[in-house]
């Protein structure tokens, strides 16, 4: 080996990486701060904190997160449970939860049952493995449970945050909007321009938000001064085929409702689809009111009155109050988040001859 070679080989050899310890004497803090600034940072004061992350820019400074986990038999990440990871409700709410953990220092790990007893067996086993510090559940019961809450749940062993879909009896942090209230505003908000007759589209039958948007449907005709038809009720599942399946259940009738109150968007979506189809226009003929306000509500075409979510806040909540369990402070048990009713151009007021 010629002597330039020897001379780079020694050169590179003579590099070593930064270590904690660099860090803290950079930054004139102990080695425990270091540690604390990066893992807990809300237990450091912010003018220690800065100098840390400058002390750790300048070095080039890469902590071991094996090391870490060693250290604090932490793993630092949090598993979020989703029903169906393809419905594109739960794009904000997942962005939510990942930018506050990720302000936190943890990770996310997302696990899709996709209707699968299998695959929540397995995250089940995952989370009592102790492969994540924690869990976010999506999917309205404790692992072990049905929907309803009935079996006993899997002592999991982590701490444990509902999101969207409460679970009852559960003793852990809730965090949900009122659905009763909401479906009960747009059911009053149809009847007050003039719809007499509101046909409902349902979700999954004994889910625990259908129980609460039936309720506020109900509540809503009943303060309109309306009666309760059973034949308006249509069944759906929340995805746009039910509501393909919904469009063509009144395109079929010889007489239709004047408003239809879809209790998701993607089912409201798939109904007007389905009607345009048929000839049918909205609102001139039929008013169509849908629930969650995703995306695509206001683009579709006409654009679709519904209930706003606050879906990146419902998981920016859920996460606060993750990572306040996983610190030790106290979090409430329940939190609700207020929704709004959006009037767009999908409905409009009865005219006296309908």
């Amino acid at each position: 080996m010629d002597e330039a070679a020897q001379s780079g080989r020694r050169g590179r050899a003579s590099v070593r990486a930064a270590r904690i310890q660099d860090v803290a004497k950079l930054a004139e803090v102990s080695t425990a701060t270091v540690s604390r600034a990066l893992a807990t940072p809300e237990r450091v004061s912010a003018e220690a904190r800065a100098r840390v992350m400058e002390a750790i820019a300048k070095t080039g400074y890469v902590p071991n997160p094996a090391a870490r986990t060693l250290r604090s038999q932490k793993t630092y990440m949090v598993l979020v449970v989703l029903p169906d990871l393809a419905n594109t409700f739960f794009s904000k709410i997942l962005r939510g939860i990942e930018e506050t953990l990720f302000e936190a220092g943890y990770g996310m790990i997302i696990g899709d049952l996709d209707g699968s007893p299998e695959k929540e067996a397995h995250f089940a086993a995952y989370t009592a493995a102790g492969r994540v510090d924690g869990a976010i559940l999506l999917h309205g019961h404790l692992f072990g449970q049905s929907r309803g809450g009935e079996g006993a749940p899997d002592r999991i062993g982590i701490p444990l945050v509902a999101l969207c879909e409460a679970i009852p009896g559960a003793d852990i942090p809730q965090i949900e909007i009122d659905n009763r209230a909401a479906a009960s505003r747009m059911t009053r908000h149809l009847a007050s321009l003039g719809h007499r007759s509101i046909a409902y589209v349902s979700g999954p039958a004994g889910n625990i938000l259908e129980l609460e948007r039936f309720l506020g449907y109900r509540d809503g005709l009943e303060a309109a001064g309306l009666s309760f038809d059973p034949a308006l009720v249509i069944p759906g599942d929340y995805t746009i085929e039910s509501g393909v399946a919904a469009g063509q259940n009144l395109v079929a009738r010889a007489s239709r409702p004047t408003a239809v109150f879809c209790t998701s968007d993607e089912m409201a979506i798939g109904l007007m689809r389905t009607l345009f189809s048929a000839g049918l226009k909205v609102p001139d003929d039929i008013s169509v009111a849908g629930f969650d306000d995703i995306e695509f509500a206001a683009v579709a075409e006409p654009a679709l009155t519904t209930i706003h979510q606050p879906r990146r806040e419902l998981g920016q909540a859920a996460a606060t109050a993750l990572v306040a369990l996983l610190q030790g402070r106290p979090t409430p048990k329940r939190i609700r988040l207020d929704t709004e009713l959006v009037i767009r151009d999908s409905v409009a007021a009865l005219c006296p001859m309908s």
